[in-house]
C-alpha cells in the first residue's frame, strides 16, 4: 500500500498508458514516433494535437493546452483529483493511503454494477426455469428468432415478470433503495413505494466494455405494449452516448480482423455474434455518436467500418446519417477511402478511415437475413461489400427512372453533387461524372461545372478558421525556457548535477520559470531519470493547469535537443545564459535611459543617475576581466 498520496499518483501512472487514455476522448493517428489527432479542447480542422507516448504527455500547438494522463482526464471529464485517483486506484486494484478515504462515489457505482449483475442473472434464470405460459410465449418467441437456450445462457437473454415488486423484494435486503433506483432498476410511485421498472418484458442486460453489467434494454412481449423497447435511463455507470451494445464480447474480433460492424439493434447484434459474426456491435436506443466512434477508433488500427442497417428507405437515411458522423469524427486526420486501388499497396495510413455499407438485396434486416439466408451468405456480402461513396451513387441511381422532367433530373443532380465532389482524385471523380451522365442522359461537361461551382460556393460561405492568436514571447523568456528545457533531454550525458553546476546561479525572471527552477533543484535530489523527473514534475503542479501547461512546453523544447554531442550540448546552454545576461544588461540600459530622460529638468537627479550609471559599467567591465 502506498504510504502517501505521492506515492498513489506514480504508481497510478505506471500503469496509465498516454495514448490509450487520450484515446477514448480523441480519434489518433500515428505519425512517425507521436500521434495526432483534433484536440478536444478547442474546435480545429487540422490536427495540432500531438501524444507523445515515450514520455507520456500530450500538447496542442494550438491552445497550448498540455498535461500527461491524469491532468487529461481530469480536463476532459471536469473532475477533481481525489476523485480521479480514488477510481484510478480501484481499477488498478492499488488500496489508498490509510489516511485517506474512499471516495464514496465509487462504492456507489460497484454496488449499481453488482445490483445490475443481480437483476441479469434473477432474469435469465427465471426466463429458462419459469414455466408459466408468459415464460413458454416469450421462449416461443426467441425460438422463432433463431434464439437458442445456449444463446439465452450466452447473452444472460432473461425476461421480466408482470409481478410489480417481484425483483426489488428479491434485491432489497441486500442493496440499498439509493442504489436500485440509481441503478435503474426500481422507480418510485406515488402510492405503492417502490416498483419494478422492467415489468413483463424482454430483458437484454448491457454491458461496458470491460464486461461489467450496466444498464437493460426491455422489449415488450405484447403487440399493444409501448413503448416496443424500454431502455435504462443514463446513470452513474451508464452513459448510452458512450457505450455500444456487445463490444465486451466483440473486441478481440475486432481487433483481430481490424474491422467492426455497425448494425441497429440488440438482436442484430446478438444473431450475428451468435452465427459468428462475432465483430458486430449496436448503440443502445441511441443515434451514434462521436464518443461512440473514439472508441471504436481504440480497437481499430486501420479504421476499417462496415455499416449494416435495414435495406428500406429509413435504414438507407441511418446509413447516410452515420456515415456523415462518422466522416466528421475522423475529419483533419486524412481521406475517407473513396476507391478500391488494386494497383497500389496501401498503408496502414493511407486513410483517416474505411467505410463500407453491407446491404443484401433480399430487403431484410441483418438478423433476419442471417437467420433465413445464413451467416456465410452474410459474410460472402461483408467480403462484397462496397465503398460508402459506391453505395450512395448506386442508391440514388436506383431512382432514376422516376425521373420524367428536366426539373425532376436537376433536383436529382442536386442530391447526387455533394456526393461526387468529395471525391478527391480528379481522375476518379471523371469517371464517376461519366457514369452517372450517362446514366441520367445528361452533359458530362455541365455536370463537372456545376460540381465545380457548388464547391467553389461551400469555399466562399465556409471561410478557413484563423489560427489562434499566440503571445508573443521575448528573447529572455525564450532563453529561460530553453536552460530549463535541458533539464528534460532524455539522452543527455550529462547528470542533473552536472547541468545545474553549468546553469550556476544564472537570474531567471519569468515568475513561473523560477517556481519550476526552484521545484526541478528539490527533485533532482531524488529522482533517477528524466522520465521520473517529468512525472514528478506535473504531479507537483497537479492543481496548476497553468505551469502544467508550461511543463509541456518545456518538453516539446527539449526534443530539438535531443542527439546532441556533449560539446553542442554545453554550447547550448551556453548561449541561453549570454542571451539572458545581454537581455538584462539591455533593459537596465532601457531603464537608466528613462529614469535619465525623465530627470533632464533637474540636473542634481540627473548628475546622480550618470554616476550610477557610471558604477554599473565599471562594475560590469571588473566581471569582463575577471571572466577572461
Amino acid at each position: 500500500m502506498a504510504k502517501t498520496i505521492e506515492e498513489l499518483v506514480q504508481q497510478i501512472k505506471e500503469r496509465l498508458n498516454i495514448v490509450d487514455v487520450v484515446s477514448e476522448k480523441v480519434i489518433l493517428k500515428k505519425n512517425g514516433n507521436h500521434y495526432w489527432g483534433l484536440c478536444p479542447f478547442h474546435k480545429e480542422k487540422t490536427p495540432s494535437f500531438s501524444v507523445n507516448p515515450r514520455l507520456g504527455i500530450y500538447k496542442c500547438f494550438g491552445c497550448g493546452e498540455g498535461g500527461d494522463a491524469l491532468s487529461f482526464i481530469m480536463k476532459t471529464e471536469n473532475r477533481d483529483f481525489m476523485d480521479v485517483i480514488t477510481e484510478l486506484a480501484e481499477r488498478f486494484g492499488l488500496e489508498m493511503p490509510a489516511r485517506i478515504h474512499k471516495e464514496g462515489s465509487k462504492e456507489l457505482k460497484d454496488q449499481m454494477m453488482s445490483a445490475c449483475q443481480k437483476a441479469a442473472e434473477y432474469y435469465n434464470t427465471y426466463l429458462l426455469q419459469d414455466k408459466s405460459p408468459d415464460t413458454l410465449k416469450v421462449m416461443e418467441y426467441l425460438s422463432n428468432r433463431g434464439i437458442t437456450k445456449d444463446i439465452i445462457q450466452k447473452y444472460s437473454i432473461g425476461l421480466a415478470s408482470k409481478a410489480p415488486t417481484k425483483l426489488y423484494e428479491l434485491l432489497k435486503a441486500k442493496f440499498s433503495d439509493e442504489v436500485l433506483e440509481k441503478a435503474g432498476l426500481i422507480v418510485q410511485s406515488r402510492n405503492q413505494g417502490y416498483l419494478d421498472r422492467f415489468r413483463h418484458r424482454i430483458t437484454i442486460p448491457i454491458q461496458n466494455e470491460f464486461g461489467d453489467y450496466v444498464a437493460f434494454g426491455a422489449r415488450a412481449i405484447d403487440s399493444d405494449q409501448s413503448p416496443k423497447y424500454l431502455n435504462s435511463s443514463d446513470s452513474l455507470i451508464y452513459n448510452k452516448s458512450k457505450l455500444l451494445f456487445g463490444l465486451y464480447t466483440a473486441k478481440d474480433t475486432i481487433k483481430e480482423d481490424d474491422c467492426v460492424i455497425l448494425m441497429e439493434g440488440y438482436f442484430d447484434v446478438i444473431s450475428a455474434q451468435a452465427h459468428g459474426i462475432t465483430n458486430a456491435v449496436a448503440t443502445c436506443g441511441t443515434s451514434l455518436t462521436a464518443e461512440h466512434i473514439r472508441l471504436l477508433s481504440r480497437y481499430l488500427k486501420s479504421r476499417k467500418i462496415y455499416l449494416s442497417f435495414d435495406t428500406d428507405s429509413a435504414g438507407q437515411k441511418a446509413t447516410n446519417r452515420n456515415a456523415e458522423l462518422i466522416k466528421e469524427a475522423f475529419q483533419g486526420l486524412g481521406n475517407i477511402k473513396q476507391f478500391d486501388e488494386s494497383y497500389i499497396s496501401t498503408s496502414d495510413d493511407r486513410y483517416a478511415c474505411e467505410i463500407r455499407v453491407i446491404a443484401p438485396p433480399e430487403g431484410k434486416d441483418p438478423d433476419e437475413f442471417i437467420r433465413s439466408v445464413g451467416a456465410e451468405s452474410y459474410k460472402e456480402y461483408m467480403k462484397n461489400a462496397p465503398l460508402l461513396i459506391d453505395f450512395q451513387v448506386n442508391s440514388l441511381l436506383s431512382h432514376k427512372k422516376e425521373l420524367k422532367t428536366p426539373i425532376d433530373k436537376t433536383r436529382f443532380i442536386k442530391e447526387l453533387i455533394p456526393v461526387l465532389q468529395e471525391i478527391n482524385n480528379e481522375i476518379i471523380q471523371s469517371e464517376y461524372i461519366k457514369m452517372v451522365a450517362g446514366a441520367l442522359d445528361i452533359n458530362e461537361d455541365a455536370l463537372y461545372r456545376e460540381i465545380k461551382k457548388s464547391k467553389s460556393l461551400e469555399t466562399i460561405a465556409s471561410p478557413e478558421i484563423n489560427r489562434i492568436v499566440k503571445k508573443n514571447v521575448s528573447i529572455s523568456e525564450k532563453a529561460q525556457k530553453n536552460l530549463l528545457s535541458v533539464f528534460l533531454v532524455p539522452d543527455s550525458h550529462f547528470t542533473f548535477q552536472q547541468i545545474n553546476e553549468m546553469i550556476g546561479d544564472t537570474q531567471f525572471t519569468d515568475e513561473m520559470l523560477i517556481i519550476v527552477k526552484s521545484t526541478i533543484d528539490k527533485l533532482t535530489n531524488s529522482v533517477n531519470n528524466v522520465k521520473e523527473l517529468i512525472e514528478n514534475l506535473y504531479t507537483a503542479f497537479l492543481d496548476n493547469p497553468e505551469i502544467q501547461n508550461l511543463i509541456t512546453d518545456l518538453i516539446s523544447i527539449s526534443e530539438t535537443f535531443n542527439n546532441l554531442d556533449d560539446r553542442d550540448f554545453q554550447n547550448i546552454i551556453r548561449e541561453n545564459i549570454n542571451k539572458i545576461i545581454q537581455c538584462q544588461k539591455d533593459e537596465e540600459k532601457e531603464k537608466m535611459r528613462n529614469l535619465y530622460n525623465s530627470a533632464n529638468d533637474n540636473e542634481t537627479e540627473a548628475l546622480k543617475i550618470q554616476m550610477q550609471l557610471r558604477d554599473k559599467i565599471n562594475k560590469r567591465l571588473k566581471l569582463e576581466k575577471m571572466n577572461d
